[in-house]
């Protein structure tokens, strides 16, 4: 694996991280707590492991521009706009959602969640999203 592979593989794990939460978002809504734990720890997982590798991939690209330079890039600015403001939020709402949860305040942890699991979801999807426009459609990668 190269440096070049990695938007690839942020794609999958941001793809895996998006299913993963549809997944326990269902097992929740149906009573399946166990379930729903290990799909939300394991989405963490995932999403840990997609910020790696997004970091690491950044650290050593830099930015990349959007190659496009009419309507479409704007469109590309307002998914990226929101998915970075949205993203930064993440962390911060996955250790609190977490954080009660372990701490069995249920009440509490479901408060938080229902704040959680909608913009995660946005952000995972809107990550494929940018992926796609950027390195697909567009970019270097087009096929």
């Amino acid at each position: 694996m190269s440096l070049s592979d990695l938007p690839d593989v942020n794609a999958a794990l941001n793809t895996l991280a998006a299913t993963l939460l549809v997944m326990g978002w269902v097992f929740i809504r149906n009573g399946q707590r166990t379930a729903h734990r290990n799909c939300m720890l394991l989405a963490v997982l995932v999403s840990t492991a997609f910020l790696t590798c997004y970091l690491i991939y950044h650290f050593k690209v830099g930015s990349v521009r959007f190659p496009v330079n009419n309507w479409v890039r704007y469109v590309y600015l307002t998914i990226l706009f929101t998915h970075t403001v949205l993203a930064a939020a993440v962390p911060i709402l996955v250790g609190i959602t977490l954080y009660r949860a372990a701490r069995k305040q249920f009440d509490k942890h479901k408060r938080i969640a229902r704040w959680t699991l909608p913009i995660w979801l946005y952000v995972s999807v809107t990550g494929v999203i940018v992926y796609w426009m950027n390195y697909r459609m567009y970019g270097p990668r087009r096929q």
